[in-house]
C-alpha cells in the first residue's frame, strides 16, 4: 500500500503539546487530531522486541503508520535524524510525515506489508535470491560511499557500546542457565577476550551500520526501481562501525535458517564488489562480529524472557547456538571458543528458562 501524501509545514514539533498528566490514548488522540488523522481507523501491527509499537491508519483513501515510542524508554530523534539521511542518500526509508519528540509520537510513510520475512513464507527459492541480492547490493551501495557522506554525525561503534552488549550473555543467559550471578573473574575474563578479538572488527574504515538489518526489517517495494526497492525499517541505532557487521546480520540470522549455497553466493558478490578489500581481514572481521552478535541476541532474547514477559524468542536460540559454535570455529577466535569450553559447556547450551 502507498503511504500517505506529503503534509505542509515542519513535521517536528520540539516541544509537547500535551499536559503530563493525561494518558497514553489522549496524546496520541490529541496528536493525531492536530495533524488531520484523528478520525482514522487504527489497526496494530507487529511489535517488536522494544517498547515502540506500531498502528496502521486508514483515514478515506489516504494510509500512514503511528509509531508510538514512549518516552523515557524510547527517543525517537536517533529514528528521524537516520531516516532523513537514509532518504537523503535516495533509499527507501519510510518518509516522515510529522514528529513530536517531547511525547515519542511519529506519523510515517506506510510501506505496506510485503516484508522480506512475509515473502520468504512462500518457499519460493527464486524470489529468495532475488531478495537477499537486493539486500546486499544495497550495502555494496552504501558501503561504497564515503565516510563523511553516510556517517556524520552518526555515534561510533566504539569499545563501550559493545562491552554493553558483550556483558549481555554473562548477566542475563549464565545466570538463567546457573541459578546464579556469573562468577566475576569469569565476566571479567569474557569482555577482555571480546575486546581484543574486536581489534579485527576495526582494521577496515568504518561505514553505516544499521544493526539490526535483516528479514524482519527489510521490505520490497515492487513499484520502485533499482534500490529503492528495498524498504527499509528499524534503524534507529544506527552507528559507524565494521563494514562486515550488517552483512553478517542478513547472512547469519537468528530468525531463519539460510542455505549455504546462498550465504557463500552473496558473501562473493559483497568482496566482488570490493575488490581492494583484503579478504583475510574481511574474514576475520566476519567471524568475530557474527560470533558477538549471536552471543549478544542470545542475551537479548533471554532477557526479553526474564525481564519483559516476551518468550516467544527462545526459538531460536538453539540456531544462534549453531550459528555461534560454527563461527567460533575461526582461527582468530580461539581463545573465545577456550573460554565458552570452559565456562559454557555444551550441555549449558540451550533454551533458558524463563
Amino acid at each position: 500500500m502507498g503511504g500517505a501524501p506529503r503534509r505542509a509545514g515542519k513535521p517536528v514539533t520540539k516541544r509537547s503539546e500535551h499536559p503530563e498528566t493525561n494518558s497514553r490514548e489522549d496524546v496520541i488522540a490529541a496528536f493525531l487530531d492536530a495533524r488531520g488523522w484523528g478520525k482514522a481507523t487504527r489497526a496494530p501491527l507487529a511489535g517488536d522486541a522494544s517498547f515502540r509499537r506500531y498502528v496502521r491508519l486508514v483515514n478515506g483513501g489516504k494510509h500512514a503508520v503511528l509509531m508510538d515510542a514512549p518516552p523515557p524508554a524510547e527517543d525517537v530523534r536517533p529514528f528521524l535524524a537516520v531516516a532523513e539521511r537514509l532518504r537523503g542518500m535516495g533509499y527507501s526509508a519510510p518518509e516522515i510525515f510529522a514528529a513530536e519528540e517531547a511525547t515519542g509520537l511519529v506519523l510515517l510513510e506506510d510501506l505496506g506489508d510485503a516484508t522480506y520475512t512475509r515473502l520468504l513464507e512462500r518457499g519460493d527459492e527464486a524470489l529468495e535470491r532475488r531478495l537477499y541480492g537486493l539486500a546486499v547490493d544495497l550495502l555494496i551501495d552504501l558501503h561504497g560511499r564515503s565516510a563523511d557522506t553516510a556517517c556524520a554525525g552518526i555515534p561510533p561503534y566504539d569499545e563501550d557500546r559493545f562491552e554493553i552488549e558483550h556483558a549481555l550473555l554473562t548477566d542475563w543467559y549464565l545466570p538463567a542457565m546457573t541459578g546464579a550471578e556469573t562468577p566475576q573473574p569469569a565476566r571479567a575474563e569474557y569482555l577482555e577476550i571480546w575486546r581484543r578479538l574486536l581489534d579485527h572488527a576495526h582494521q577496515t574504515p568504518p561505514v553505516l551500520v544499521l544493526r539490526d538489518y535483516h528479514v524482519d526489517n527489510l521490505m520490497l517495494l515492487e513499484e520502485r526501481d533499482g534500490l529503492a526497492a528495498c524498504g527499509l525499517l528499524d534503524f534507529q541505532d544506527a552507528v559507524a562501525g565494521p563494514r562486515a557487521y550488517d552483512l553478517v546480520s542478513l547472512l547469519e540470522d537468528a530468525r531463519r535458517d539460510i542455505p549455504p549455497a546462498l550465504v557463500s553466493d552473496m558473501k562473493a558478490r559483497y568482496l566482488a564488489a570490493f575488490p581492494g578489500l583484503d579478504r583475510e581481514i574481511f574474514e576475520a572481521s566476519y567471524a568475530v562480529l557474527g560470533a558477538q552478535r549471536h552471543a549478544k541476541v542470545i542475551g537479548i532474547f533471554t532477557r526479553l524472557c526474564r525481564r519483559d514477559g516476551k518468550p516467544d524468542y527462545l526459538q531460536h536460540i538453539p540456531r544462534l547456538w549453531r550459528l555461534l559454535e560454527n563461527g567460533l570455529e575461526h582461527p582468530a577466535l580461539g581463545p573465545m571458543r577456550d573460554w565458552f569450553d570452559r565456562h559454557v559447556p555444551p550441555e549449558m547450551r540451550g533454551i533458558p528458562p524463563c
